[in-house]
């Protein structure tokens, strides 16, 4: 009999216990008392007395002191006037104490990545909320031998860059170093490998210990994690990665959409895996998904985050997806189930009202279950369309499914055409299709799926181009912008700068 195993999933269930008490606590109020607990301990922060809150917290209301005192932050504008002051080694900014690590992002929304902090309380956040990740999993009824396998874990480098007052790396990373004593038995590529800073060397490390390694569940960014099992079962040359780690049984993925990744993904495996979401961003430990089978994931409201809601539409957010000024927003207590909303952020790591860039939308609002559909600046509206990242990734699947093909990566552009506009879609296929097919049927199916694009089509976009081009290109650009593996994400809906980088990048190609 496994005893680790049983041991591990009797703590796993005796902590589950509480947590499901603290689900009956209504939202507004887990997330009212989230609010109190963060601005009393910033009260005496550069921030805290800059907004009086001292004044806030003897307030009746204080959600609503809080908003009428603090305007709305986009990364810019909280950089330039707080966390520039932080990252130069002064404490008391915006949280209390030195800020100690400060993580970048992927940067898909721009060309050079956001250096965002991350305080103690933050990694102790996203450590408690990771546990309850893995606490839901006694709901799956896994064998006791599943408590016991190894987790892969693939993001950026533990081996932060340190740079006088303050370390700096992928939030995958930072938290990876931070990781508790006792899940150092089951972490895997382990801290040797996880330090290596170039991709293809870690690639080459895991490929090799593979073997020596009993995987129950990999945690990763799709794009990555299949170019790692393809390496893998080629390397091998086996079928699976079933003959590699049979005891594989679940896939803990972000970032972005799984949708376009399944067609590929099903080959890899020999039987079906547990394909469970996170939504951890730079900035916090947002949701998970707490049930099987649910395209979902439960918000955490009472773990060092507090959430505000902007309506994601015209009356809020310009054509380029900027928040337009006074804007409309809501509260936990007032969202309305399948609305697109822009999702604002304080934390425990000093963010205050901050914009992440995140469109997400409620499936569920007695059970506090979300999807994000998209990024602000991720949705193509160059005339009306409302086009969501949402819309892109379902028309990629239906093509996928129809024609049975595997498409690797895909992006989009809008463009000025004939006066009017066009979209210009890119598709990394290592398949055959005739571009002019695949062109129309994603025209049809987006025509389907959004009552806005299917009248604009008729009214402002006049024309559709699709270019067919190997996978590798995608890659190939990714590593020339230095944003090759662990949590980089190609970016879905290129503009401006990133538009010209791009076919600059084919034009080389193509000659």
């Amino acid at each position: 009999m496994p005893i680790l195993g049983s041991i591990i999933k009797k703590v796993y269930e005796l902590k589950n216990i509480p947590i499901e008490k603290k689900k009956q606590i209504a939202p507004y109020k887990a997330q009212e008392k989230v609010l109190k607990k963060l601005i009393k301990k910033a009260q005496f922060t550069s921030f805290g007395e800059y907004y009086d809150f001292s004044y806030i917290l003897r307030q009746k209301d204080i959600i609503k002191a809080f908003q009428s005192k603090i305007p709305v932050y986009n990364y810019d504008s909280m950089f330039q006037k707080w966390w520039y002051r932080a990252l130069n080694g002064e404490a008391y900014v915006s949280w209390p104490g030195r800020v100690k690590y400060f993580a970048l992002t992927s940067g898909t929304s721009e060309a050079s990545s956001k250096q965002i902090p991350v305080t103690g309380d933050m990694i102790r956040a996203i450590r408690r909320t990771s546990i309850r990740q893995l606490v839901s999993t006694t709901k799956f009824d896994f064998p006791l031998e599943f408590y016991e396998k190894g987790i892969l874990m693939i993001g950026g480098s533990t081996h932060l860059q340190y740079n006088g007052t303050y370390y700096e790396g992928d939030l995958s990373g930072i938290s990876a170093d931070n990781l508790p004593f006792w899940f150092q038995h089951f972490y895997k590529p382990g801290r040797r490998i996880s330090k290596e800073r170039d991709w293809a060397t870690k690639l080459e490390e895991i490929v090799r210990k593979a073997k020596d390694w009993d995987i129950g569940v990999i945690v990763g960014v799709p794009a990555w994690i299949q170019v790692i099992l393809e390496k893998i079962i080629k390397y091998y040359n086996v079928r699976t990665i079933h003959d590699i780690w049979p005891n594989l049984s679940v896939y803990v993925h972000s970032g972005v959409s799984l949708g376009p990744y399944l067609k590929s993904f099903e080959k890899l495996f020999a039987h079906p895996i547990i394909y469970n979401e996170s939504y951890l961003a730079s900035e916090g430990y947002i949701a998970y998904q707490n049930r099987m089978n649910v395209n979902a994931m439960e918000m955490v409201l009472d773990n060092g985050l507090f959430y505000e809601f902007v309506p994601f539409n015209d009356d809020n957010f310009d054509i380029d997806g900027n928040i337009k000024s006074n804007p409309h927003i809501i509260t936990i207590n007032n969202i309305e189930e399948n609305k697109e909303y822009a999702l604002l952020l304080s934390t425990s790591s000093g963010a205050w009202r901050y914009m992440i860039g995140d469109v997400i939308k409620f499936t569920s609002k007695q059970l506090n279950e979300i999807v994000i559909t998209g990024r602000t600046k991720h949705f193509l509206s160059i005339c009306g369309e409302h086009l969501s990242l949402d819309n892109m990734n379902r028309a990629i699947e239906m093509l996928e499914d129809e024609f049975n093909i595997e498409v690797r990566e895909f992006a989009v552009a809008g463009i000025k055409h004939d006066r009017m506009f066009a979209h210009k879609w890119f598709l990394g296929c290592n398949e055959k299709i005739d571009p002019e097919i695949a062109k129309n049927k994603i025209d049809e199916y987006l025509k389907k799926l959004n009552d806005d694009y299917r009248v604009e089509r008729i009214e402002a976009i006049k024309d559709i181009f699709l270019e067919i081009l190997p996978a590798k290109i995608f890659s190939d650009w990714m590593k020339k912008r230095g944003k090759e593996g662990g949590a980089n994400k190609f970016p879905r809906v290129l503009k401006n700068a990133q538009l010209n980088e791009w076919e600059e990048h084919l034009k080389e190609y193509k000659t």
